[in-house]
């Protein structure tokens, strides 16, 4: 007689709370996001060339990206030995107290260089704490997905990233407005928001921990993972076994995500300091009010929302692998059209900011599915968490760093930063042509091949 399988979750609960806590984490990264683009570069990283504040800041945007594979690792071996649901509240405990702490840090006029190290340590955290929320978000929904319908019930951790940017910033956004002052520079804020505004988004964010928590709290490690533990399937180091027996699967897997990433954080974090550049600065920009250019942001991240759902669907019908390269082939093309898009004022702007948020939920989606479908269950955690974040690395690390230099470098024009982007969607484009298709790939089957 078979051991009585573990109680299942609800749908419902497992939607939710596969959601919830990516939110939270996205939310609490792209408040740093903003703040990096609006207050940080003053606060905490003075300098006389605005430009180089800007890349200090970005640096340190970045240094997180470095600190999320070493979440992975850590977090993904808590994750395959211990479980999912434990671990993923260990990630949102940490993400949330390092979010919080940043909310009241003393700036560099305060105490100098030392504002500017615990600013590291925290962003040092938050990356360290999000190394290990999304693979175990997206393995909460995937290994919990009835049959036919994992890429559908992949996207809803995906949708925190739109979700969180949108919290994020609109906030962000409703404090700048409250606090701005009449006749103030509108690309700039005020110094009410310098001064004690930009806490707030911050601070903000241990009530949406709270609420993450208790309903994490309430899930049950899912059938797929019990039956792996059952049958003495976990292995006490998975890093050194995904590294031994699934090495080219990492490897894909991290290009797979390579254009996301770069995507990802050039509509997000580069795209806010090149829309709300003045146009008579030595770098020009596009010279949008913060206000207005957020909002338009906003907009665009809705259909963000719109296709990362879409993309479910989609991925259930064509496949992950069709579906991604038809969508990377899009990305190309994309990259190349910038300066035609930015060049046609308004209207032009807002069909660059839709096409490359759609293109960027179309790409994202799927991710929740393809990347934990590659890996058998005793090291998924692991496996599908460093290939993840070490795109992060590759992509998102040094995306934002590398576009401001090269929109320095083309005396503001976004002509070299829309390239970079198409040369690393070429990169993804070739290791999906590369991979196979992992649809109707069996988790349970997978974790029986863990032990060859």
């Amino acid at each position: 007689m078979s051991a009585t399988p573990a109680p299942a979750n609800p749908r419902s609960r497992v939607l939710v709370a596969s959601l919830v806590g990516t939110t939270i984490e996205f939310y609490d990264f792209y408040a740093y996001a903003t703040a990096a683009v609006l207050v940080f570069p003053a606060l905490f990283f003075p300098a006389g060339d605005p430009t180089t504040a800007l890349l200090a800041s970005f640096a340190v945007f970045g240094a997180a990206m470095v600190a999320r594979p070493v979440g992975a690792i850590f977090f993904g071996h808590l994750g395959d030995r211990l479980g999912r649901k434990t671990t993923l509240v260990i990630s949102l405990l940490t993400m949330g107290i390092a979010t919080f702490l940043i909310g009241v840090l003393p700036t560099y006029a305060t105490v100098g260089w030392v504002a500017t190290a615990l600013l590291v340590l925290m962003r040092l955290a938050q990356g360290f704490a999000l190394g290990g929320e999304w693979s175990g978000a997206a393995l909460v929904a995937t290994e919990n997905a009835p049959e036919g319908k994992r890429a559908i019930f992949g996207t809803f951790p995906q949708l925190g990233a739109p979700l969180g940017f949108i919290l994020s910033n609109g906030l962000f956004l409703t404090i700048a407005a409250l606090l701005s002052a009449e006749g103030a520079d509108p690309t700039k804020p005020s110094d009410a928001f310098l001064a004690w505004g930009w806490r707030v988004p911050f601070l903000f964010s241990a009530v949406m921990v709270i609420v993450g928590l208790w309903v994490r709290l309430r899930l049950v490690e899912s059938d797929v993972f019990t039956k792996s533990q059952d049958a003495g399937l976990v292995r006490k180091v998975p890093l050194a076994s995904v590294v031994r027996n699934q090495g080219k699967q990492l490897i894909l897997g991290t290009f797979f995500m390579l254009a996301t990433y770069v995507l990802f954080y050039l509509m997000t974090a580069f795209s806010l300091s090149f829309g709300t550049a003045a146009k008579d600065l030595p770098v020009p920009g596009l010279g949008y009010g913060y206000t207005t250019f957020v909002l338009m942001l906003i907009f665009g991240v809705v259909f963000f929302g719109i296709f990362t759902m879409v993309s479910g669907p989609l991925a259930e019908r064509f496949g992950r692998r069709r579906l991604l390269i038809a969508v990377t082939l899009g990305i190309i093309v994309f990259g190349l059209a910038w300066v035609p898009l930015v060049n046609a004022g308004t209207p032009g702007v807002l069909l660059w900011l839709v096409l490359g948020f759609s293109l960027m939920g179309l790409t994202f989606g799927p991710m929740g599915a393809l990347l934990p479908e590659l890996f058998p269950t005793s090291v998924r955690y692991t496996g599908s968490g460093v290939s993840y974040n070490v795109a992060s690395i590759l992509g998102a690390a040094v995306a934002p760093f590398i576009a401001v230099a090269l929109w320095k470098q083309a005396d503001g024009s976004p002509v070299l930063v829309g390239v970079y982007l198409s040369v690393m969607a070429v990169i993804t484009l070739i290791s999906l042509l590369i991979g196979k298709e992992t649809k109707d790939i069996a988790l349970e089957e997978t974790a029986e091949k863990a032990t060859v």
